[in-house]
């Protein structure tokens, strides 16, 4: 999907990011010609700071105008921003907005919130702002990653903190489009206590120049209490997962994704902190493609002394096309690493309800062997009402694809068998490598 991969794509599926803009352009709104523009001065070289430039240019441009960034220039930004103020303001972005990479800097001076100990780059926030245009937001990113490069995000000791590169907050009618999200040193979107967020026709990449420093948790989406999402039609080529709504999600709607090298439609992680509840519900994940990641379809909850509780309910995986992924269906409930003695003491509090994996095709890695899907369901919660309609994934291993199933309440629609029968032994005893995928005509059925 990008230069790392090379890939025989047949005709109408994108196989780069011009052939996805192409069969998904983004066209200007007809809207900014009724609206005051403002314009902002290019940055002269990569030490040419306009953020405070940029914040007058936001406060000329709220209530009404529209700040026009231009194609072909960069605005460089080398302090933290507080942008919510923001009520009826458009950004047309179609030049680059660059991010400093002096990374003592920004770990001193970065915003923070304390959910995994997050910090950013700039806060926005308001109501009724809208970003479109071909342009990008670039977080040069590589230092970050050098540097970060051997360590855990989630480590206790870990005080190598990373910054967000689009971070909103108190946000109601926020409305992306076009935009082009690169290089993020950490998740390259996090929104928070936010309603009514839409992402359109986006591309989100994050390309490591070091082999050895490659990009690290580097999520195309996450988020933190939020209402009304939708996502339609985005590329996404980066590190970690691909769309990852973790505590306190409602009415969430993907359409359209092309997810390379990721960790999966991911569920989560909720339940991590002690005494706090935490849910997902009402999802519909659609026309998705999953090329040579970890996993596909994922659910994934904390256990452990100090988790905390919660459930995932009504979530909808549909048109899902596997290439070179470990599991096309994935439920962990006992996430990051906890040792099995741990979570085995300390089960997960999350019950997992209503999920439909349906219309699943392709085929896995082989990493598992001939098991193609698992869920582990926690002995402390409650996992029931779990189906696979038109589940033809399959391994190329070579053998009877398994799917494996340890505490779900109730047929799931295909047959499923405990991790401990010679079944799964056999089927994850038949290791095989597959190559990197390339997609069918017809990914799935009409």
């Amino acid at each position: 999907m990008n230069q790392r991969i090379k890939v025989d794509l047949p005709a109408g599926v994108p196989r780069s990011i011009s052939e996805f803009r192409a069969k998904h352009p983004y066209s200007r709104r007809d809207t900014e010609a009724k609206r005051s523009f403002v314009t902002l001065r290019a940055s002269a070289n990569d030490t040419d700071d306009v953020a405070d430039e940029l914040l007058d240019a936001l406060k000329s441009a709220n209530r009404g105008g529209t700040l026009y960034l231009a194609s072909g220039s960069i605005y460089v930004i080398g302090k933290p921003l507080d942008l919510t103020f923001l009520d009826d303001i458009h950004v047309q972005l179609d030049g680059e907005i660059k991010f400093t990479n002096d990374t003592p800097f920004w770990q001193k001076n970065a915003f923070h919130h304390p959910f995994q100990n997050s910090i950013m780059f700039w806060k926005w926030g308001g109501k009724n702002i809208k970003i479109f245009g071909n342009g990008t937001l670039n977080g040069n990113g590589q230092r970050w990653w050098n540097e970060f490069s051997g360590l855990e995000i989630l480590a206790s000791d870990n005080d190598y903190l990373r910054p967000i590169l689009f971070y909103a907050e108190n946000a109601t009618n926020l409305d992306i489009r076009g935009i082009h999200f690169k290089d993020s040193p950490c998740w390259t979107t996090f929104f928070v206590t936010s309603k009514d967020i839409s992402l359109t026709d986006v591309v989100c990449t994050a390309v490591s120049n070091n082999a050895t420093s490659r990009p690290k948790n580097t999520d195309f989406f996450d988020s933190l209490n939020v209402e009304r999402v939708r996502i339609e039609r985005a590329w996404v080529d980066i590190g970690d997962d691909c769309f990852s709504p973790k505590s306190n999600a409602t009415d969430v709607y993907v359409n359209t994704m092309y997810c390379n090298g990721t960790h999966g439609q991911s569920m989560g992680s909720i339940g991590q902190y002690k005494g706090e509840k935490s849910f997902i519900k009402d999802v519909h994940i659609e026309n998705v493609w999953m090329l040579n990641g970890q996993h596909s379809a994922r659910l994934k909850t904390w256990a452990g002394e100090d988790a905390g509780y919660g459930f995932v309910d009504n979530v909808t995986f549909k048109n899902f096309w596997n290439g070179n992924n470990e599991y096309a269906a994935f439920l962990d409930s006992c996430y990051f690493n906890i040792d099995t003695a741990t979570c085995a003491k300390y089960p997960s509090r999350v019950n997992i309800t209503n999920v439909v994996f349906e219309n699943m095709s392709g085929s896995t890695s082989g990493k598992f062997g001939n098991a193609v899907a698992r869920l582990t369901c926690s002995p402390n919660a409650v996992c029931s009402n779990i189906q696979f309609k038109n589940f033809t994934v399959t391994s190329p291993c070579g053998g009877q694809p398994v799917v494996i199933c340890d505490g779900i309440h109730g047929d799931i629609g295909v047959p499923c068998v405990s991790s401990t029968s010679s079944q799964a032994k056999a089927a994850l005893a038949k290791k095989c490598t597959a190559k990197k995928a390339s997609l069918p005509k017809r990914p799935w059925r009409r």
